[in-house]
């Protein structure tokens, strides 16, 4: 069986959903399924114009032209005329639930438009029970919706932690404001002893976040790195002290599931699908709650050794958890009930 598979996102500086894409291509093609990854990389994905000119007509183009008997959009995002059986991963519904700020064109394309072109979809797939429970909410009930985890990078799990002797924070993700980078810089002006990273791409949400830092005094203690590639966020992730995940919707949340991976003691927020993706191996936080927040990251750094104990007792469970293979077989499936 041969599968085209929208990529676009997985060009340039993949986030989330590009790691996503490029992470399955490779379990896909692992696991003995033929897969077109359709790309154009002259194109940039993160300019509005450009991402619906690749929607709606480089990606159908391609998608009849590969040979393949079934599309796999991705990124979430639909043609209005798809060539093909068409498998959709609805990875969040959040350009409908905490995406108000933004553009009113972006939160009607991605949104409400979307919404309705997944009712043409012949299977839906989400990354968690919490997404499939929006998506069957937001969307309307349906059949052929499955939850399939994403897996996790094997480079992960191969991961040595060597973490510094002064305590440092790590945070992962783009930074933008449902992600709520706030909240782990201010905790920072009650643990005096703790610095902290961000990584990822920004948005102007980060103005924000800097002059917060800068109100209290901070500035010297956060650093924001911008999008970094695998080798450098690898290092961070050896030698941090531990990962704050304190956003308020997640899909899925790979930061979580990639520090659980790597064996780094992590505190999430008690939102969406984090709740999920901890699965009782990382303490959850409100995400507005401004002392749980001190509380937990002073409880790992008060005995680091224990910390660091708990973390690697777990990361072989969330390896198995959060596998490609065991995703690409789902998927496989899902393709198959589709192609006749």
């Amino acid at each position: 069986m041969r599968i085209a598979l929208d990529a676009q996102l997985a060009v340039g500086s993949a986030t989330g959903i590009g790691v996503y894409e490029r992470d399955l291509a490779r379990a896909l093609v692992a696991g003995g399924t033929e897969v077109r990854a359709l790309q154009w990389a002259a194109l940039d994905p993160w300019r509005f114009d450009r991402r619906v000119l690749w929607d709606q007509v480089l990606l159908p183009l391609l998608a009849a032209r590969s040979g393949a008997g079934v599309l796999h959009a991705a990124s979430g995002t639909l043609p209005f005329v798809s060539p093909l059986p068409t498998v959709v991963t609805v990875h969040d519904m959040a350009w409908l639930r905490v995406q108000s700020h933004t553009r009113a064109y972006a939160r009607a394309y991605f949104g409400t438009l979307m919404r309705r072109l997944y009712r043409g979809a012949a299977a839906v797939l989400t990354d968690s029970a919490f997404a499939r429970d929006e998506f069957l909410e937001l969307a309307g009930a349906r059949e052929n919706v499955h939850v399939v985890h994403p897996g996790v990078d094997e480079r992960f799990a191969a991961i040595v932690r060597r973490p510094r002797p002064r305590p440092l924070a790590l945070v992962v993700g783009t930074v933008e404001r449902r992600k709520n980078l706030l909240r782990a810089v201010e905790v920072l002006a009650a643990v005096k002893e703790l610095e902290l990273v961000a990584v990822g791409p920004p948005t102007p949400y980060l103005d924000e976040v800097r002059a917060r830092a800068r109100e209290l005094g901070l500035a010297e203690r956060v650093t924001l790195l911008g999008y970094v590639g695998q080798a450098e966020l690898d290092v961070l992730y050896a030698k941090a002290t531990l990962a704050l995940v304190p956003s308020r919707y997640e899909g899925f949340g790979y930061a979580l599931a990639e520090a659980l991976c790597a064996g780094l003691p992590a505190v999430a927020a008690r939102s969406s699908s984090l709740i999920e993706v901890a699965g009782g191996d990382a303490p959850l936080v409100d995400p507005d709650d401004a002392d749980g927040w001190v509380e937990a990251v002073r409880a790992i750094l008060a005995d680091r050794d224990a910390a660091e104990a708990r973390a690697a007792s777990v990361r072989g469970r969330s390896v198995a958890r959060f596998s490609w293979p065991l995703a690409a077989a789902a998927c496989t499936k899902i393709y198959a009930s589709v192609n006749r």
